[in-house]
């Protein structure tokens, strides 16, 4: 039987990203990504976010899943690059699910 992968949560991940964080740049690609600084950590994002839409359309479930695993591994980096803490974007999701995503967008200033 084939061996099944340990699930990993949000949580999981940022104390991951975390403690890579404290790694050298030779031993961490993490580590080498957060050295570059925040734009560079939020262009990967970018791409990593195009790649996941891509693969949506694609019709590839396979690959749906690997670029999402990707995105949020990178969201996770852009986090730890800028000192968000996760309980603060739980904390903004939390607050807009109180009301409907529509009047949560109505309640935006404009931009």
């Amino acid at each position: 039987m084939a061996e099944t992968a340990a699930r990993v949560s949000l949580e999981d991940l940022a104390a991951i990203v975390a403690q890579r964080a404290q790694a050298t740049t030779e031993t961490s690609y993490t580590r080498s990504l957060l050295a570059k600084g925040v734009a560079k950590c939020a262009q990967k994002l970018g791409e990593e976010a195009v790649e996941t839409a891509l693969a949506a359309v694609s019709g590839d479930t396979k690959a749906v899943v690997s670029e999402a695993a990707d995105l949020l591994y990178h969201l996770a980096v852009l986090l730890q690059a800028r000192g968000v803490p996760l309980d603060d974007v739980y904390a903004e999701l939390g607050r807009r699910t109180g009301q409907s995503g529509l009047e949560e967008k109505a309640s935006r200033p404009a931009s």
